[in-house]
């Protein structure tokens, strides 16, 4: 589904990434991990063509179109409900006002936010916000779900919430997330990719980096001894 081959780019003349390489099977989930600066959101705007590389090329066996982003922060419009911002995408698209915002209410309801369909965003909570921004991204139908820090600065609660929202798309999706939650990697993830400073560490299945992480970085950054 995806392709990644000697993928180096950086910001003015300082080296973001460096000859990464990157494969993603169609219905994998893949965790990136590893200490702030290690590119890992950098990889996933590349990945999305929001940047362009220096050098090497990412292939994707679907149109751009297909590519749905979960940003760390959400981009909820602050004068739309939230029914009226999970139906800009469609609109967009061109889907009729009507079906666009029917739609829109039945993925705010299959994401738990039955109800709050009329509320603006800054009557929602965290959470709630992020499974909008959710609903925006999933009512676009996309073949890949790139997720950066999806439970960052949430509640246990909230964070809980998202997370087993994530568990139900593990199984309809093929997802790539960023997160530095290795609890959260290590239950939701089939194989995790190590990033440090731009370079792509070591990868594998989930539970042998886990258990088994053959570079030291690897072992120092899982067991808490990173730095």
């Amino acid at each position: 589904m995806l392709e990644v081959r000697g993928l180096t780019l950086g910001y003015g003349a300082v080296p973001a990434l460096e000859g990464v390489d990157l494969r993603v099977e169609a219905g994998e989930f893949v965790s990136l991990v590893g200490p702030s600066g290690s590119g890992k959101s950098t990889l996933l705007r590349a990945v999305a063509g929001l940047i362009s590389p220096w050098e090497g090329e990412v292939r994707r066996s679907f149109p751009l179109e297909a590519l749905g982003f979960l940003f760390q922060e959400d981009a909820l419009l602050p004068w739309r409900t939230a029914r009226e911002n999970v139906a800009l995408g469609l609109r967009i698209r061109g889907v009729p006002k009507r079906k666009a915002l029917e739609e829109a209410e039945a993925w705010l309801k299959r994401l738990g936010l039955g109800g709050l369909e009329d509320r603006f965003p800054h009557q929602l909570s965290g959470g709630q916000r992020k499974r909008v921004a959710l609903a925006q991204v999933l009512a676009l139908r996309p073949r890949l779900l790139l997720m950066d820090e999806p439970t960052s600065a949430l509640d246990p609660i909230a964070t809980q919430a998202i997370e087993d929202l994530i568990l139900e798309l593990k199984e309809r999706y093929t997802v790539v997330i960023v997160t530095h939650n290795m609890q959260q990697a290590a239950r939701v993830s089939d194989r995790t990719l190590f990033m440090h400073l731009g370079v792509l560490v070591e990868e594998g299945p989930t539970e042998v980096i886990f258990t088994k992480p053959k570079h030291p970085y690897t072992e120092a950054y899982i067991t808490g001894r990173f730095g």
